[in-house]
């Protein structure tokens, strides 16, 4: 299976682009004139698309039993966590269908937790992970 890969940190390709659709890319506005009539206003948008990947809703069940569950190393997650400690940091998005984007983090970030507690911790360990990102 094709992965995702945001510069060199490489990602599960089953990560789920949650708000794909709920961009669109014309900004558009409506004033009225002094007669009444409608005045449309329209601008393409030049970047700010959000690009949300979270784990699959049932790689978050803890009762699923599935054999595809989508779960992040630790290891994973350090990375991302440096390059969002980055200010001003831009990557490149290359999704599992090979469109590429040049994106940076939103100012949340991304959301990791683990998915059950292990001590110590490893580079191994499992973690559900939700990265959320806008294009620039």
């Amino acid at each position: 299976m094709p992965n995702i890969t945001l510069d060199a940190i490489v990602l599960d390709g089953d990560l789920i682009w949650m708000d794909e659709f709920q961009w669109t890319p014309v900004e558009r506005s409506t004033d009225f004139s002094l007669t009444g009539a409608p005045i449309l206003n329209e601008q393409v948008k030049l970047a700010g698309r959000p690009i949300t990947l979270n784990s699959k809703p049932e790689s978050q069940s803890e009762l699923s039993g599935s054999s595809s569950l989508i779960w992040m190393d630790r290891a994973t997650v350090k990375a991302l966590y440096a390059k969002a400690s980055t200010p001003g940091l831009t990557m490149t998005l290359t999704l599992d269908d090979g469109r590429t984007f040049t994106v940076a983090f939103r100012e949340d970030g991304f959301n990791a937790k683990p998915v059950r507690h292990i001590a110590p911790h490893q580079d191994t360990d499992p973690y559900y992970l939700s990265i959320q990102l806008m294009t620039v």
